[in-house]
């Protein structure tokens, strides 16, 4: 099965009491269709007394079983909560999005999405250029501004 395919067929679960454990999902989630695998990631810490980080994924055979799991399951009540089901999404590398090792800017693709054009920059040296660009008082030209409303004609 190809990672894509896998991955239609993969469903996450979120909002998890800690009592539940992987037999648990599977016997939730077993009537919707034959069931590969089932995770439920530990957390980071290692000072952490909690069996897992409170959500999970259970990756069906099918991507049919999956949409029906979602259906079904989504903000349904397991252990006394109400736990959300989706489509499971790709993990993120490790140099992407927060929690990266490296900063944002340095990141690839990052100076052709912000990069400033050169029109840009034009516009602001000529701002920058000096006083004979525009007026030196701040208020000049605003003297017919002073009643509210549309101007009379």
């Amino acid at each position: 099965m190809t990672d894509a395919s896998r991955l239609k067929a993969t469903v996450y679960i979120g909002g998890l009491d800690n009592a539940v454990n992987s037999n648990t999902l599977h016997a939730a989630f077993i009537p919707f269709g034959e069931i590969v695998d089932i995770s439920l990631p530990k957390p980071e810490a290692p000072s952490s007394t909690d069996p897992h980080r409170g959500f999970g994924y259970v990756e069906f055979e099918l991507p049919g079983d999956a949409k029906e799991a979602i259906d079904n399951m989504d903000q349904s009540e397991l252990y006394g909560r109400v736990i959300k089901v989706a489509a499971a999404k790709p993990q993120k590398e490790s140099n992407e999005g927060l929690g990266s090792k490296t900063a944002i800017w340095q990141q690839e693709g990052y100076l052709a999405k912000h990069a400033v054009s050169d029109e840009d920059r034009t516009v602001v040296e000529r701002s920058r250029a000096g006083p004979e660009a525009g007026p030196q008082d701040p208020m000049e030209g605003l003297e017919g501004l002073d009643v509210a409303g549309p101007k009379p004609e």
